[in-house]
């Protein structure tokens, strides 16, 4: 069919595809191509976009779920709800059955993809973020290791003669919930404070997630770990073969968690090896992108009739799909799955964990007697001083003995305010009380009523604190 000659009011293929690249990148500015409706949708993905991206109102959902948990807990709904956390799931299939009730299946599972998340964040950070720098990060990470030892070792030593099992929950800062306080104060923190609290926050959860490993997993079945390292190992070779579809890992995600629920040691670990094992790297080389599209767009010139229906156009929509394919393979599959999870975790995973697991019922508790619980007071001093002695501690000497420097624009007094919001250790803190008091409600009760008392100690006199610490954001020229 020969080509049609084209009136000059229409538009080409070539600027059909630069106006909708255009659309994409700026959704409130006009095109002549899309209808209002279109242009409605488009700036109201824009704003869905930049609430779910917002770190502060993520953090008010989670405290919200568990403001929840807590009034359920001390009212008549208490007894229902602890009956369907305790109710059994089973999966069977040809006879095999497997069994978890609601809480483990939210404990073990779905915060397995919050500890996927957490991979792909550590993941990046090494890749092209604050850890690929060695001498950089050291120092936060450092600090980290300090705001870990000295919250601990508080613990351990008011519950040396009893529960000392439970060490390692006040050494976790809660990644979420403290940069969304931090955030709070918008344009005034100096971004080097945002990038050093961000690579502490993570070394901390890294630390977090090795005692998990190490010391609060069951007796290990040596057959499941065999049977998790051989899953691993396929993960790896997936990587090394240069596979970049996302399917095949999440399937073999599967397989591992299973195996390492099985294995005795915590679950949530799969989520983390998942995220190393996948590709960072994008299966199209990216330097030859642009003349790639830029020798495409004659051929969509060439197949695009103006007053054909776009449904008869099938050259036209061939070629079309073909760029489609290759423009979504230009984004690594680590990049992919971040943007996948991000929100469901951050508002659909987070607030469900913390509804579970903030279930507090004071009813018919003695104040006095959970108020001197060596729990309870191990658990919240280990977070409220425990935490800024060990960050700004570990942050001095290493300065002072001239190992590392201070980053620009971060002083002295915005390393207090981070050592005090380091001590908000929700997440990271509850999981844990979880996995050392499995059979003790008495200390469960008290460890989970300090991290609530202790995380809100430290959001509120961080954010007090950074507030005067940060001044005024200067007015621009």
């Amino acid at each position: 069919m020969a080509k049609r000659t084209r009136k000059t009011s229409k538009p080409t293929a070539t600027q059909v595809v630069e106006r909708k690249a255009l659309a994409l990148d700026a959704p409130n500015t006009p095109v002549p191509l899309m209808s209002d409706t279109q242009r409605l949708r488009l700036e109201r993905r824009s704003v869905l976009d930049r609430i779910t991206s917002n770190g502060t109102i993520s953090a008010c959902v989670m405290i919200l779920a568990a403001v929840a948990a807590i009034i359920c807990a001390n009212t008549g709904a208490y007894e229902a709800i602890h009956e369907f956390l305790m109710r059994p799931v089973s999966i069977g299939i040809a006879g095999w059955e497997f069994t978890l009730n609601v809480e483990l299946f939210v404990n073990d599972f779905l915060m397995a993809i919050f500890f996927l998340l957490v991979g792909t964040e550590l993941k990046y950070e090494m890749t092209v973020g604050q850890l690929r720098r060695p001498r950089q990060a050291m120092l936060p990470m450092l600090a980290a290791v300090g705001g870990v030892i000295v919250p601990a070792s508080i613990y351990a030593f008011v519950n040396r003669e009893g529960a000392i099992y439970g060490w390692a929950i006040p050494m976790a800062t809660d990644i979420a919930f403290a940069l969304g306080v931090l955030s709070l104060l918008g344009d005034r923190v100096p971004p080097a404070i945002k990038v050093f609290f961000s690579t502490l926050a993570i070394a901390d959860d890294l630390l977090a997630i090795v005692a998990i490993a190490l010391f609060y997993g069951q007796t290990p079945d040596f057959f499941w770990l065999a049977a998790s390292a051989g899953v691993t190992l396929l993960l790896v070779a997936l990587n090394l073969r240069k596979h970049f579809r996302l399917a095949p890992y999440l399937a073999l995600g599967l397989v591992l968690w299973f195996c390492l629920f099985q294995s005795g040691v915590h679950a949530t670990l799969a989520g983390v090896i998942l995220a190393f094992t996948i590709p960072a790297r994008s299966d199209i080389d990216a330097s030859g992108l642009v003349e790639w599209l830029h020798d495409k767009l004659p051929e969509l010139d060439d197949s695009f009739d103006d007053e054909m229906h776009i449904l008869g156009q099938h050259d036209f929509t061939h070629a079309v799909s073909g760029v489609e394919r290759v423009m979504h393979r230009v984004t690594p599959p680590l990049q992919r799955l971040e943007h996948a999870i991000s929100t469901p975790v951050n508002f659909i995973i987070l607030p469900i964990f913390a509804f579970v697991n903030a279930q507090v019922r004071l009813v018919g508790v003695e104040p006095a007697t959970l108020l001197f619980d060596p729990v309870a007071i191990g658990t919240y001093f280990g977070m409220l001083l425990g935490k800024p002695i060990g960050i700004v501690g570990m942050t001095f000497i290493l300065v002072k003995t001239h190992l590392a420097d201070l980053p620009r624009d971060v002083h002295w007094k915005h390393v207090i305010g981070v050592g005090i919001l380091g001590g908000i250790g929700f997440t990271m803190s509850i999981l844990i009380s979880g996995l050392a008091f499995t059979e003790i409600p008495a200390e469960l009760l008290a460890s989970k009523t300090a991290i609530l008392a202790g995380s809100i100690s430290a959001a509120v006199l961080g954010l007090l604190y950074m507030h005067f610490a940060c001044g005024h954001k200067k007015a621009s020229a």
